[in-house]
């Protein structure tokens, strides 16, 4: 179970040169949710996939380390998500035109492991959440936010006061909802300041939204050993965006969960 759970909650990353196969995969149950994607050079050859020209050949060309593609994201989405697993050779052309033809590049995706059936609940903030699974199912939290989120909260309208649109979210949100409701039938926290920490500016009307699903009972819920997930030496646990200050908490909630 905590080994099912920790490949839930990591963020995995993976790279590939042109010329080679990028391979993604997820642990039974789960399916392949992008984050993030990076295709083009920002760090020269001598440091990340060196060139595949002659030396001769690659001196007369000058390097562009400052070359990015901006269909990396949309590729990945058409190929990955939602998927078990998926893998293609990584080139040029399938990103459209070359903003820097002669300069070899990289695909870096950021992805995580999504629980093919999950539940979404949400409360304003001072209310009650309350979280619940059927007999001989626990609860297996996937990821929590309380703040405000740039999309807002339908169950929570925000009462602007003149204050912009700026999002902000609680660094412990995850960690808190994986130590009082994770592996147990039903659990309810207050979606207040006084158990999050006030992460927005004063006056800015906060909400909390868990995902999680119910899942068998520890002793009944095995680990996938005949289908273990490709993990290369590249593949650890790292931060995207606006989940960068979700890392150490991701790593305490295993630590915890062991």
């Amino acid at each position: 179970f905590p080994g099912y759970i920790s490949q839930v909650l990591k963020n995995y990353t993976d790279h590939a040169c042109d010329g080679e196969y990028v391979s993604l995969r997820c642990p039974h149950r789960t399916t392949i949710s992008i984050q993030s994607s990076f295709y083009g050079r920002i760090v020269p050859s001598h440091q990340m996939c060196p060139s595949r020209y002659p030396h001769s050949y690659a001196t007369l060309i000058k390097e562009d380390v400052a070359c990015s593609v901006g269909t990396s994201l949309q590729k990945m989405l058409d190929e990955c998500q939602d998927r078990r697993s998926c893998q293609f050779l990584v080139n040029s052309r399938l990103f459209g035109a070359d903003p820097c033809p002669g300069t070899g590049k990289y695909l870096i995706v950021w992805y995580k492991c999504r629980p093919n059936e999950y539940k979404s609940k949400v409360a304003c903030e001072d209310d009650k959440l309350r979280l619940s699974c059927k007999k001989s199912m626990v609860i297996a939290i996937y990821s929590a936010v309380f703040g405000r989120t740039q999309g807002g909260s339908l169950e929570c309208p925000y009462q602007t006061l003149g204050m912009p649109m700026i999002e902000c979210q609680s660094a412990t949100a995850l960690q808190l909802m994986i130590k009082r409701c994770h592996g147990k039938r039903s659990c309810s926290i207050y979606a207040s300041t006084y158990e999050f920490g006030d992460p927005c500016y004063p006056g800015i009307r906060k909400h909390l939204n868990v995902i999680y699903t119910c899942d068998n009972t520890p002793f009944l819920l095995p680990v996938d050993e005949t289908q273990p997930p490709v993990l290369n030496s590249s593949m650890e646990p790292v931060g995207v965006s606006t989940e960068m200050a979700l890392l150490s908490n991701i790593l305490a909630a295993y630590a915890f969960i062991t």
